[in-house]
């Protein structure tokens, strides 16, 4: 009899992968948990275009809204302007119950009214007034524009100087802070003075409030960008390389220069329009007017109407032309002579705000020129700074050869280093400075927009920063 041969399950080869699934299967779930909470909890940054957050300001910005809504209600109001050569209707009814004695008013069951305006001598007046107001809302429109478009710019390429000068600030702090420290091992070896040491420190910490304030400069701007573009202000970064490239200003003459700009020919507009008023009320005296009116009513019978008329009937109707010829309205005469009033008011502000814009603009290209030119002595001084450090260096590391002439320590090499720092921001400060007058040349000239399509249009180019 042959005995059999127990195996356990457990002891089975072929089981064990299957064991070892099972307990890594928990494991597994919480590892994909922990990854899907760090992924969570890490923040999102957010980076925007140069383009794109103009498109977003202008988006959101109120003052644009309450231009288009301004837009909106001129529009309407050049409509209804126009619409009072078109008939009006109204219907209404006469019900009620019995009357006692002889019938007060007309029973009618139903009635239609309509009455339109034929002819006025001050109604094209009017018109011309409600179209010249369009285009003036039309216009402040594109200022509205305009402004936000330029305030992002400005904000956009602050944004572009802070990075860079926060990156500047870090490296030359490290070298204050070398300095320092081989100033007390200097002044320990007794090859330095406690003023040498003192001096070092004091310029790091000349150099740390350079930073403290250029943090603040940074964070001001990222909060006013965000709150242009309608997003929040943490995690959000710009693009440099999304500036658009701004062409070196050239001195135009004035005769190829626009002779206002959106806000000046707005106001000329609304001027225009406050004298079609004027110039309207003036000739509403001594001017017929016509007027076209019609009416249909269906009488009634419960009023016993009928017992006191010899004809009646049911169905009534009449239709006419109104003329009126104003002859004394003290009231509109005085009307007109307010609106004489602010149409002259209106046009002394049109040509205060012309010679405003025509002044700023010619102090902004005579500025332009002088800031681009001090940020040209800006990058050469840079640039011979740099020259100078790397020769420092060049002797540091090798020697002068010349037994004769003084060695350059490491002190003097922090020295070069924080001194050339200083001067590349020098050059960010002088560059940030000659794109501002730029841009606002560029919006005083009403070339802004073209280069903001432009821009939109061409690939974005790559910046080039000096380290």
């Amino acid at each position: 009899m042959r005995k059999g041969v127990s195996i356990k399950s457990s002891q089975l080869p072929g089981d064990t992968p299957h064991r070892m699934t099972a307990l890594l299967r928990p494991l597994l779930r919480q590892m994909l948990a922990c990854a899907v909470l760090v992924l969570a909890a890490s923040p999102a940054v957010a980076q925007i275009s140069f383009i794109s957050a103009i498109d977003l300001a202008q988006k959101n910005s109120p003052k644009v809204q309450a231009a288009e809504a301004a837009v909106a209600k001129a529009q309407a109001a050049l409509q209804g302007a126009r619409d009072v050569y078109i008939p009006t209707v109204s219907g209404g009814s006469g019900l009620g119950p019995p009357s006692y004695g002889f019938p007060l008013g007309q029973p009618s069951i139903f009635n239609f009214t309509t009455q339109s305006l034929v002819y006025s001598f001050s109604q094209p007046d009017y018109i011309r007034a409600a179209r010249a107001a369009l285009e003036a809302a039309n216009l402040s429109l594109k200022d509205a524009r305009d402004a936000v478009a330029e305030d992002v710019a400005l904000t956009y390429v602050a944004l572009d100087r802070d990075t860079q000068r926060q990156t500047a600030l870090a490296q030359q702090s490290g070298y204050a802070n070398r300095l320092v420290d081989i100033v007390q091992e200097r002044l320990d070896a007794g090859q330095d003075s406690q003023i040498g040491l003192t001096t070092a420190r004091l310029t790091a910490a000349q150099i740390h409030l350079a930073a403290l304030r250029a943090d603040d400069d940074t964070i001001a701007d990222e909060a006013h960008l965000a709150h242009l573009i309608g997003l929040p202000a943490k995690d959000l970064t710009i693009d440099s390389a999304s500036i658009p490239v701004i062409a070196a200003p050239t001195d135009q003459p004035a005769t190829t220069l626009p002779a206002t700009s959106p806000a000046v020919a707005a106001a000329y507009a609304n001027a225009r329009a406050k004298s079609e008023i004027a110039w309207g009320d003036a000739r509403y005296l001594w001017r017929p007017q016509i007027t076209f009116a019609a009416q249909y009513s269906r009488f009634a019978s419960f009023n016993n109407i009928q017992d006191y008329y010899l004809k009646f009937q049911h169905n009534n109707a009449s239709a006419g032309i109104e003329i009126t010829l104003p002859i004394f309205d003290a009231v509109h005469r005085a009307k007109a002579r307010e609106s004489a009033a602010d149409a002259v008011l209106a046009k002394h502000d049109a040509d205060a705000a012309r010679d405003q814009f025509l002044e700023g603009r010619q102090k902004l290209q005579h500025a332009t020129s002088e800031i681009a030119a001090q940020a040209e002595v800006a990058m050469l001084d840079q640039q011979l700074a740099q020259q100078q450090l790397d020769a420092m260096l060049i002797q540091l590391n090798s020697g002068t050869g010349d037994p004769d002439k003084p060695q350059v320590s490491p002190k003097d090499a922090e020295l070069a280093r924080i001194a050339e720092r200083t001067k590349y921001l020098a050059v960010l400060d002088a560059k940030f400075e000659m794109r501002q007058a730029e841009i606002n040349l560029m919006r005083q000239t009403g070339q802004l927009e073209t280069w903001l399509k432009s821009a939109a249009a061409a690939p974005p180019s790559v910046s080039t920063t000096t380290p």
